[in-house]
């Protein structure tokens, strides 16, 4: 079964504006994304941007675009606008890409739309990868994911999830704890894949107050009853660009010929 690539691309970012269409290594941003997509086994790779600026770099090097419209509160609300447009059957296998990742291992994406073919009963696929450093079980900008046997989530959290309880003092900070062996940590990792159904019934929920108190959207399908599979990355990916220091590094990397971490 083939599947799509929705590569979400915004102009404007409160870090680092315009940076789809940064130069790296003589190409923008958006292009290596395109490129590392299309290395996947996806069907049909789809860039959704609401900039006329990035539509035009896109049609330049040849990627297909959707203009979307420039209002939408989230990446998800852009993914079910281009899954409608393109008309996709319910069961059709969407995944999301950001962006912002032109490092991003090809393997991932076929990762998750794989996961979502070997389990009928889930409606999301996602990717995490273990914590070995307690710095980042306590960092509230690494979200952590539980799940069970199967890989089917129980909760996503900026909090240090599973709390130690008689491992870690009550008031336990990252400078007086380790973590305790035998229990798994978790990084969420950000790449999606959706059946399209699932898509036109998110935008129709409400935000869920867990997503509300911890800003994370994937609460809202677990608040309504989705189920999430997360499996642990088969290799780790690169980190994404967010900010000109990320920019100079990733730069720096692919103009030496470096491609996947």
């Amino acid at each position: 079964m083939s599947f799509t690539v929705v590569i979400p691309a915004r102009y404007a970012s409160s870090r680092l504006p315009g940076k789809p269409l940064a130069m790296i290594a003589g190409k923008p941003m958006i292009q290596h994304v395109c490129e590392r997509a299309q290395e996947s086994r996806a069907g049909r790779v789809v860039v959704a941007t609401d900039d006329a600026r990035i539509e035009e770099a896109c049609r330049r090097f040849g990627a297909e675009v959707i203009m979307t419209s420039p209002h939408h509160a989230s990446g998800t609300d852009r993914l079910e606008e281009v899954a409608r447009k393109l008309g996709l059957e319910a069961d059709h296998r969407v995944v999301n890409v950001q962006g912002d990742e032109p490092l991003l291992p090809p393997v991932l994406i076929n990762q998750v739309a794989d996961n979502l073919e070997q389990y009928p009963e889930v409606a999301i696929a996602t990717l995490c990868e273990r914590i070995h450093d307690p710095r980042q079980v306590f960092n509230p900008n690494v979200v952590k994911v539980v799940f069970d046997a199967r890989g089917m989530a129980h909760y996503f959290s900026r909090a240090p999830i599973p709390w130690a309880r008689d491992f870690w003092p009550a008031n336990a900070s990252v400078e007086e704890v380790d973590l305790p062996e035998g229990v798994g940590y978790f990084r969420h990792i950000g790449i999606y894949g959706y059946r399209a159904s699932v898509l036109e019934e998110f935008v129709r929920w409400a935000p869920a107050p867990t997503e509300q108190v911890e800003a994370l959207e994937q609460l809202r399908a677990l608040y309504n009853g989705a189920r999430i599979h997360v499996d642990v990355a088969e290799r780790p990916p690169a980190p994404g660009v967010d900010t000109e220091e990320d920019l100079d590094r990733v730069r720096a990397l692919m103009e030496a010929g470096g491609r996947y971490a």
